[in-house]
């Protein structure tokens, strides 16, 4: 079944939206909750988060292709399976998706619709960090919908909530959610001056893995 470029474009929305609500609202829930254990809150925002994906991948993938992302969307776009005018348009909804998540779980919480974050991430080692957990992402997505598209939903549920812990950064690998994040004051903050940093490791990393990828399957017997 084919969906008009509307209906797609909602669901990356409403998607992308839910996906960053997952972020936030587990990351206020879980730092309420912990005690002053930051990697009891850690844990909470990482299962929250994965398991989110699986769901939202599950319920969106078949009409829009589960995007939430610009990354797998720029993907797509250079495999020559997306056009520019569609490429973009997700991208803007992808961004706008994440700001409404951020702003309506601030609400559920009782918190400013907007608070610019003070949570500094910054450094190579962070930077670093996005670019690798990026670049694992798309691996996982490109080899998953080549060989094993079923496992999509899961395989990169497992994939973020891995990421989340071996990567120094805990793995935003998402240019719409990193820009969600940097306005929210809480857990899962990230300061906007830091964010231009991430969002060009995210794309380096994305560029990295759809290329080699393309390399790889372009030699495959």
């Amino acid at each position: 079944m084919t969906f008009t470029l509307r209906v797609r474009l909602t669901a990356e929305f409403i998607g992308t939206a839910f996906l960053v609500a997952a972020v936030v609202g587990s990351g206020v829930m879980g730092e309420k909750l912990a005690g002053g254990n930051v990697a009891i809150a850690l844990l909470a925002n990482t299962i929250a988060t994965g398991a989110a994906l699986v769901a939202l991948i599950c319920a969106f993938g078949s009409i829009s292709g589960a995007h939430f992302n610009p990354v797998v969307t720029l993907s797509d776009l250079i495999a020559g399976r997306m056009s520019w005018t569609d490429a973009g348009a997700y991208a803007v909804v992808q961004i706008a998706g994440g700001i409404a998540g951020a702003v309506v779980t601030h609400l559920m919480f009782g918190l400013p619709a907007v608070s610019l974050s003070l949570h500094a991430r910054s450094g190579i080692a962070l930077a670093w960090s996005e670019f690798v957990a990026t670049f694992g992402l798309l691996l996982v997505v490109l080899g998953c919908a080549r060989f094993r598209p079923s496992t999509i939903p899961f395989a990169v549920g497992a994939y973020i909530t891995a990421a989340y812990w071996f990567t120094a950064s805990t793995s935003f690998a998402n240019p719409a959610v990193t820009i969600a994040r940097s306005l929210t004051n809480t857990f899962s903050g990230i300061r906007p001056i830091d964010v231009p940093w991430f969002l060009a490791a995210q794309v380096g990393g994305g560029l990295a893995a759809t290329f080699l990828f393309r390399r790889l399957d372009s030699q495959a017997g």
